[in-house]
């Protein structure tokens, strides 16, 4: 075989002694190393610093420390020491779970929660989805295997970014599955395997049409005769779609049919293909087990129609100003927007260093205007908050911790320093800032920063 021919390259790891070596798909770390390891992590994920409320009169918000009914933990600064509240609920990823878990009925539904959990907290989602009774996770880089172990001791992880040199005994030390897409990779785990007798599993990534990750297909004959043998360790054969939130695209259909091949090569080994939005085309890709990431979490996976999935995340920003624009004057970097007449603006403490794409003010700037053009309002953006039950449009340029919007016309006594603007939330989607901001869903949920005060509820 060729991989056999580079085994030689590789040294493997030192075998482990019987008290540190991890066997099977779930089995149970006997060392006392890998516990002590494990609770460490799970102290660094579940221990979070209590912050002092400050002593105010009258807040507009709820002390910091408190939790609403409803809410089950929080992090991160104390509420009235940051500029917003970023919201999960968690109750709403596991009903996302749950219907496409019945959807593709009898696949197995896994949950991709990489980039922690898309912005929503790896060890809290992990933890609420394996009580809803997911047992397979995918994440991208083993610190993120970790985390999920900590909080889902008998989970099967896949590793997607594939098995970086030196981390077999890594892999082994977690029991967590590497994303195998090389011949360098394999020969490195397969190594691993033989001279420590572990016995952990791996995944094969085949490119059917990416073109990023992956086997050639005109690799699939090299371990035709390995999958033959027992104990061979290839515990599932992948690939990924690369288009399959256009339904028509014509690609989808060559990496379906390039799939197939592959299915019947490996016949006997669990499948899968579809992502998020490859799973709403239909049976063809389901497979043996599907792998939804950003639906989960409220972005929309089919994005020409109505979303399906319910809405995850809320974010609401502290109004720090109000204040009175006269006519034909300027708001914010740039001077791009102009006030068309007597206007009011409430400034509000989140920006871009907050995550809120700075591309939503939805203008380029060093255009300069003349005076007697700047008599009309110029803002070109088609973001909005929502304010006193309002959405009020965006009003200049978005900062690195603040924005503006236009609030003229609400009464004073709804708009005022210390109430809110919510920017995401009350029929203000994900995708909706994405599309504000020319982008998508996923990259908006990931970009949300950590200034926030986290809350979770269920």
């Amino acid at each position: 075989m060729a991989f056999g021919r580079l085994k030689a390259r590789f040294s493997p790891a030192p075998a482990p002694s019987a008290e540190t070596s991890v066997a099977g798909r779930s089995g149970s770390p006997a060392a006392d190393q890998v516990a002590s390891g494990q609770t460490a992590v799970a102290n660094a994920v579940v221990s979070r610093p209590a912050v002092a409320t400050p002593e105010v009169s009258k807040p507009a918000v709820p002390p910091s420390g408190s939790l609403a009914p409803g809410q089950i933990e929080a992090s991160g600064p104390a509420e009235l020491e940051t500029g917003g509240v970023l919201t999960i609920d968690l109750a709403a990823i596991v009903k996302n779970w749950k219907a496409i878990a019945k959807r593709v009925v009898p696949a197995d539904c896994t949950a991709v929660i990489k980039a922690d959990a898309y912005g929503c907290g790896i060890d809290m989602v992990a933890a609420a989805l394996t009580k809803a009774g997911c047992t397979t996770f995918f994440v991208a880089h083993l610190a993120e295997a970790r985390q999920v172990r900590a909080v889902a001791p008998d989970a099967t992880i896949y590793v997607l970014s594939g098995l970086p040199p030196g981390t077999a005994s890594t892999f082994a030390e977690i029991n967590a599955r590497p994303v195998i897409g090389s011949l360098a990779e394999f020969v490195e785990w397969d190594a691993y395997r033989t001279a420590t007798h572990w016995r952990g599993g791996a995944a094969l990534h085949f490119d059917t049409g990416m073109n990023r990750l992956g086997f050639t297909i005109e690799e699939a004959p090299i371990f035709t005769a390995r999958v033959k043998m027992p104990d061979h360790g290839i515990s599932l054969i992948m690939s990924h779609l690369a288009c399959a939130d256009t339904p028509s695209h014509a690609l989808n259909a060559k990496q379906i049919a390039a799939f197939r091949d592959l299915r019947f090569i490996f016949r006997g080994t669990p499948t899968s293909l579809a992502n998020s939005s490859g799973i709403f085309l239909g049976p063809a890709t389901h497979c043996d087990m599907v792998r939804p990431g950003a639906a989960l979490f409220g972005v929309n996976p089919t994005p020409a129609t109505q979303n399906l999935m319910e809405p995850v995340v809320s974010l609401k920003a502290r109004i720090v100003q109000v204040r009175d624009v006269p006519r034909g004057e300027t708001v914010g970097y740039g001077a791009i927007w102009t006030a068309a007449r007597a206007s009011r603006v409430a400034v509000v403490s989140v920006g871009y260093g907050d995550g809120y794409p700075r591309a939503a003010s939805g203008t380029t700037g060093g255009v300069k205007r003349s005076f007697k053009r700047r008599t009309k309002s110029s803002a070109k953006s088609d973001a909005v908050a929502l304010i006193a039950n309002r959405r009020c449009p965006m009003a200049g340029r978005i900062s690195m911790d603040l924005m503006a919007f236009d609030v003229t016309g609400l009464p004073d006594d709804l708009v005022r320093r210390g109430s809110h603007a919510t920017l995401i939330g009350d029929g203000i989607t994900v995708d909706d800032v994405a599309r504000w901001s020319g982008t998508i869903g996923y990259e908006v949920l990931t970009g949300l920063g950590r200034r926030y005060r986290r809350v979770w509820k269920r």
